[in-house]
């Protein structure tokens, strides 16, 4: 056979050879990282069982079982009867996104794009079924028998999305509930504008150290549970009452959103809506709290301490230690 003949039928053979052993080590890849994916879940639910094992009550706000909860504590729970899903959603983390597919899931087949959903229209009050509209017995078997999943943030970083979401922009309804207020109380400002927009013309608007000192005030804990852009996640959705089939985390949200829909058996139908990575400095949440003294830190981490355990947060020693 003449080498010209050879070379050629070589690198016929070689060509495909190189494209299935690439496509069989992509496939391993992405085989590893779901089984890390999925150990890094069992480490989350490990850590939940622990924590809540070793101090139920006080990560519960003293309660014992789900019949101990009021209606207005299970409000964040979206039940989809149809795919026998749960979410508990937590404001500033992710959960428009996961809004958008769950009311999609509602839908009838094939499934809109969730992107396509107006993100506005999926944070309208009874558009979602919610747990608190069952009766109880109906609560706790689709608790006992439904998938149940919530996704969490680093509680500080949380705070701060939440600050500028709802401070840093004009919003009637939050200038008017809390930024005013805020303003009067620790900005030294005895007569605020009514309206947000003149607060905003006037630059009379709450500094972030004001934020933190209204939320460290003892007065809040007089008024009982926080708004729930700030309240603690685990006072919103409760994971020592209930076992969460599935904790996702903002930091790794992509990869765990993947591996929740192929574990609900959805990843052929629906996908989830790409979003920035999470890739927040340490120094970004410098920069936040450098006006904010350190007895406010310190009073800021108790209040959320029980976020940062439950959900294995690293605990901001540099922004707590003089």
């Amino acid at each position: 056979m003449a080498p010209r003949t050879l070379f050629l039928l070589l690198v016929g053979f070689v060509g495909p050879l190189c494209i299935i052993m690439m496509s069989f080590n992509q496939r391993s890849m992405s085989q590893e990282k779901r089984e890390r994916i999925r150990q890094m879940q069992g480490l989350r639910q490990q850590l939940l069982k622990e924590m809540c094992d070793g101090d139920k009550e006080a990560f519960s706000n003293g309660k014992r079982s789900l019949r101990d909860m009021s209606d207005d504590e299970l409000k964040h729970f979206i039940v989809d009867e149809n795919h026998g899903i749960i979410y508990c959603y937590v404001p500033k983390v992710a959960c428009t996104n996961w809004k958008r597919v769950m009311f999609v899931l509602n839908q009838s087949e094939p499934y809109d794009d969730p992107v396509s959903i107006d993100k506005d229209l999926v944070h309208l009050p009874q558009l979602f079924t919610l747990l608190n509209s069952f009766p109880r017995p109906e609560r706790e078997a689709k608790l006992k028998h439904y998938t149940k999943f919530l996704f969490v943030r680093d509680p500080l970083i949380r705070l701060i999305s939440g600050f500028r979401d709802k401070f840093l922009k004009v919003n009637q309804p939050f200038y008017e509930n809390f930024g005013r207020y805020i303003v009067s109380r620790y900005g030294n400002q005895p007569d605020p504008p009514r309206t947000a927009e003149e607060a905003f013309a006037s630059r009379v608007q709450p500094s972030f150290h004001n934020f933190i000192q209204y939320l460290v005030d003892p007065e809040r804990e007089k008024e009982g549970l926080f708004e729930p852009h700030w309240r603690q996640m685990h006072k919103l959705c409760h994971p020592c009452l209930i076992q969460y089939d599935f904790v996702g985390h903002q930091e790794t949200l992509q990869d765990d959103a993947e591996l929740l829909l192929k574990t609900l058996k959805l990843e052929d139908d629906i996908k989830f809506p790409p979003s920035y990575e999470n890739m927040t400095s340490p120094d970004y949440v410098l920069t936040w709290f450098r006006t904010v003294p350190l007895e406010d830190r310190r009073k800021l981490y108790k209040l959320y301490e029980g976020d940062f355990r439950l959900f294995g947060y690293q605990k901001p020693s540099e922004l707590l230690d003089g």
